[in-house]
């Protein structure tokens, strides 16, 4: 017997990425490439944004998110990828909350 579908289960970041570029949306893909130590999400984790602020998937267990779709609506606009880092070492790690004890490395890019 097949299991009934989750109206609450969230669809791959992937999937959506493909779905939004689709319907004409500018999408870009946050992927986690490198993680150290205590890091809230493993490497090949993906956060798609579109150029509206929308959002679907994780990169941090929320707690760098926001920066990271910040980024993107630059990253968005220019077209140009970025490298972010966020650590316990860094003054910013604390400001978006990543205080787990790790550092994750996140790359961002435009799709399409």
């Amino acid at each position: 017997m097949a299991e009934p579908e989750n109206p609450m289960k969230k669809q791959d970041p992937l999937a959506t990425a493909e779905a939004w570029m689709a319907s004409g949306r500018d999408v870009a893909i946050a992927t986690v490439i490198e993680t150290w130590g205590s890091a809230p999400r493993p490497t090949g984790s993906h956060l798609v944004i579109d150029a509206d602020g929308n959002f679907e998937g994780s990169v941090s267990g929320g707690c760098v998110e926001g920066a990271v779709i910040a980024e993107a609506a630059e990253v968005l606009e220019t077209g140009e990828p970025r490298m972010l880092e966020f650590g316990v070492a860094d003054e910013t790690a604390w400001r978006v909350g990543l205080s787990c004890g790790g550092r994750i490395r996140v790359y961002v890019e435009r799709l399409g």
